[in-house]
């Protein structure tokens, strides 16, 4: 690819798949492993930038950097790592919107790999099946580990929960700020990126209206 493209979709934020793009045999190696590959690599790097790695604060930075990136940064990548969603009959029959709002993003571009941090606010209406709370926050963390571009993130919530819900009545909003828009290029501090999708009964503007009404009473916050 040529320098003039990688500009244009890094500075554009621009998605090319719903699914993360992975090679074959991005789990050929153990974690332990790629802990080793990347930490040789991130010490050429700071080599090159002209760090001292024999200086006591700095020798140990490429390990940590490394052990961050496999185990903190970027879990999600693993699907071993996917939190298992259990679901619960709706036995008491709750038809209600339900709102989990406020759960914390995470995440990074993975245009600059500089972090993206915001919320996201998820509703559904239960059908046959309920999931507990928590593990949505969960989904919506595991898919913030990874490389990201924040309309995927925002699908990739989307489709896993409505495929465990067993309905298409699923709300994802998702607020962010990116590093890669106020650090470098524009420099812009304040702005943050808005996205949204739905499905289902959602796809009614008075439905979807109702939600962010929830959103924006905050939920009488006790």
């Amino acid at each position: 690819m040529d320098k003039s493209k990688i500009e244009v979709i890094g500075n554009n934020h621009i998605g090319t798949s719903l699914k993360t793009p992975m090679r074959e045999d991005a789990f050929a190696h153990t974690d332990a492993e790629k802990i080793s590959n990347i930490q040789f690599h991130f010490s050429k790097i700071m080599e090159e930038l002209g760090l001292d790695l024999s200086d006591e604060s700095l020798s140990g930075t490429p390990y940590r950097f490394a052990k961050m990136y496999v185990k903190e940064l970027f879990y999600g990548l693993d699907p071993k790592n996917k939190p298992k969603i259990s679901t619960f009959p709706n036995t008491y029959g709750y038809q209600r919107m339900l709102v989990e709002q406020d759960i914390t993003i995470d995440s990074s571009c993975e245009h600059h790999f500089l972090p993206i941090a915001g919320k996201a606010h998820v509703g559904y209406i239960p059908g046959e099946k309920v999931v507990g709370l928590s593990k949505i926050n969960r989904l919506v963390d595991y898919y913030s580990h990874r490389p990201q571009v924040q309309e995927r993130l925002c699908l990739q919530i989307l489709k896993d929960l409505q495929e465990v819900l067993g309905t298409r009545d699923v709300i994802v909003v998702v607020h962010a700020r990116h590093l890669c828009v106020s650090s470098r290029g524009i420099k812009d501090k304040e702005s943050y990126t808005t996205t949204l999708d739905y499905g289902g009964v959602f796809e009614n503007e008075d439905r979807r209206a109702e939600f962010f009404n929830l959103l924006k009473n905050d939920g009488n916050k006790v």
